[in-house]
């Protein structure tokens, strides 16, 4: 309930809180750059913001598929492990067939599958999320250990190496990908059924299959996309490291979870963007990056980004309650 009893000053907080949610994180992002500007004169240069693009391509492409995943009040922890999986599968398959088709091909299909096994056994089974992909990143990252046998894979073919390396023009190519998945996702959630459906199982799931929502196929759909974009994750991944390592993807799905929280959308589903999302795939990359041209350490980096996702979780706590 709103505190006030004039119903205008109530429509009028409302619009207010509206207006925070919506545009408070972009003024925060457009503050920390300009803070950094101020600190160190290498923050403003357009190879430093060409690099902290494509820095954070390979997790904002995983935070878009998190994204859908959150707004139906869900939640995936094995996306760091698909990747690890799928971009030892890809490498692997590349180096064996020395075809990068086959190799992407096989990169993205594993994270499909394993994506929609997750999805299955949340939806069908009524299995707990959280407990499901917890699951699956254990024994995701035992299976990427015997496939490479803990070694590096190297890549070395050209093309495959083009898509983590190469340019067209002045753009690199993984930040093009970055932009093509969040204008498609944007597209999914905006114009399309599929979109609005998984708004509405986060904000009511048993009034949605009630009105007739097949909502354990869309959901299933929403974590097979999870697993796709996190598997194209994987390919970029170590296209651009030219190798794919057991260990690679550790920890992507807390910066993922990071980036969605601080994009606005809710823990409790039913709200959410993928705009928001890349913004905050951004506050995370201008913050890394900034920290590390004023020298400041790793382990105080780590603090101040928890810091900041905490700080997020409450204002969208603190909103959700004066909304209600």
């Amino acid at each position: 309930m709103l505190n006030s009893s004039n119903p205008v000053v109530g429509r009028s907080n409302v619009n207010k809180l509206g207006l925070v949610q919506k545009y408070g994180m972009f003024f925060i992002l457009l503050l920390v750059a300009a803070i950094f500007t101020i600190l160190t004169p290498n923050f403003l240069t357009t190879s430093n913001l060409i690099n902290i693009l494509r820095q954070v391509s390979v997790i904002g492409i995983v935070a878009a598929g998190q994204t859908l995943v959150i707004i139906t009040a869900g939640i995936d922890l094995s996306v760091g492990s698909i990747v690890g999986l799928a971009g030892a599968v890809s490498a692997g398959v590349t180096l064996s067939t020395g075809s990068a088709t086959l190799g992407i091909a096989s990169g993205l299909l594993t994270g499909t599958v394993f994506g929609l096994a997750n999805g299955f056994l949340i939806s069908r089974l009524k299995l707990t999320p959280f407990i499901v992909t917890l699951a699956s990143m254990t024994v995701l990252s035992g299976l990427t250990l015997i496939y490479t046998g803990g070694n590096p894979i190297l890549v070395t073919n050209p093309v495959y190496k083009f898509i983590g390396q190469g340019y067209i023009g002045p753009i690199p190519f993984p930040v093009i990908m970055l932009l093509l998945v969040y204008t498609v996702l944007y597209f999914v959630l905006k114009r399309t059924v599929h979109g609005q459906y998984i708004y509405s199982i986060g904000g009511n799931e048993k009034a949605s299959l009630l009105s007739g929502i097949r909502v354990n196929v869309h959901k299933t759909i929403v974590y097979g996309t999870s697993g796709l974009l996190a598997g194209l994750a994987a390919i970029i991944l170590s296209a651009r490291l030219s190798s794919a390592t057991p260990v690679a993807g550790t920890g992507y799905e807390l910066d993922a979870i990071a980036a969605v929280i601080l994009g606005g959308t809710s823990l409790f589903g039913g709200k959410g963007s993928v705009v928001g999302t890349l913004i905050g795939v951004l506050l995370l990359g201008i913050l890394t990056s900034g920290m590390n041209l004023i020298n400041v350490s790793p382990f105080y980096q780590n603090v101040a980004k928890g810091l900041i996702v905490l700080l997020a979780v409450l204002i969208d706590r603190i909103i959700n309650k004066e909304k209600q």
